[in-house]
């Protein structure tokens, strides 16, 4: 198994749920964190009193899939994120040693 965290604009999350859900990818999560560096556009970054550090808003999805499934979604999750401008965002793999469902026990892919 993998996971898959991906660091978007904001405006590009709908459009990349809808089409990992139309490709029957399930169990996405959505976090909203700020950016600094790379992922910041400096024509929209604001400037934090609190931090004195330029950041943006960036949506951070989170998926865990089959291995045979990763090289789809992260395809999908480019395709669909993608404005051709910096700071369109960054994917990182990771491997899954384990997923437990707490409710029933199933345990790694049955229990996605």
């Amino acid at each position: 198994m993998k996971e898959v965290k991906a660091y978007l604009r904001c405006p590009k999350v709908e459009s990349v749920i809808e089409a990992l859900e139309e490709n029957g990818i399930t169990g996405i999560t959505v976090i909203d964190v700020m950016g600094l560096g790379q992922l910041a556009d400096p024509h929209a970054s604001k400037y934090s009193i609190k931090c004195v550090e330029r950041y943006s808003d960036v949506a951070k999805l989170e998926v865990v899939c089959r291995d045979e499934d990763v090289h789809r979604v992260v395809e999908l999750i480019r395709k669909n994120a993608y404005t051709g401008l910096p700071g369109d965002g960054i994917i990182f793999v990771s491997p899954v040693e384990m997923a437990v469902k707490i409710r029933t026990g199933a345990v790694d892919e049955t229990g996605l």
